[in-house]
């Protein structure tokens, strides 16, 4: 090839970087943590607690995962990449749940039930990410991605109890007398 013809190449291949389309394809791989039914999922709830809790549910199964390979033995290079794209997709789900938090509570949407949700299942997260960071197994493999999965958890818990003392109760329904 010619330094010509080389040089050609590297523009095209740069302008196809940074065309709409490559930003568009980046930001489609934004929730790349989550399976295409997960996906479908999310798109199909049509109320925000419900989105809410299945962020919280998808979170859960990701740490659930991380225990089972954290447990299984494999190469080194392939368990790391492993524990810390779990970790990394738990971290992406705890962020996706406090950020509808922080978006219903904006808005003023019913969340109430998937902040009960949160506030319950982080209380169940955080001990495990706290234990993982004291004494867990291979911890040089994954320490700094496990260390924004404890602080994602512990600012989801915190945006919950906030949005939980903003938001006002739910209307009593009274009984006709």
């Amino acid at each position: 090839m010619t330094h010509g013809r080389i040089l050609a190449s590297m523009l095209f291949f740069a302008a196809l970087a940074f065309s709409p389309c490559a930003r568009l394809n980046a930001q489609e791989s934004k929730r790349d943590y989550l399976t295409q039914i997960e996906a479908d999922k999310i798109r199909d709830a049509e109320q925000p607690a419900l989105r809410i809790k299945l962020f919280i549910e998808f979170a859960a199964d990701r740490l659930k995962k991380f225990h089972y390979e954290l447990a299984r033995p494999s190469s080194e290079r392939l368990r790391s990449e492993r524990l810390n794209s779990l970790l990394n997709a738990y971290t992406g789900c705890v962020d996706d749940a406090a950020e509808l938090i922080d978006l219903g509570r904006e808005r003023q949407d019913d969340i109430r039930a998937g902040i009960k949700e949160v506030q319950k299942r982080v209380k169940e997260f955080l001990p495990q990410l706290e234990k993982l960071a004291a004494e867990g197994q291979d911890l040089a493999l994954y320490k700094d991605t496990l260390l924004d999965a404890v602080e994602a958890t512990k600012q989801a818990q915190a945006d919950a109890d906030k949005a939980a003392k903003e938001l006002a109760p739910a209307p009593v329904r009274r009984k006709p007398s």
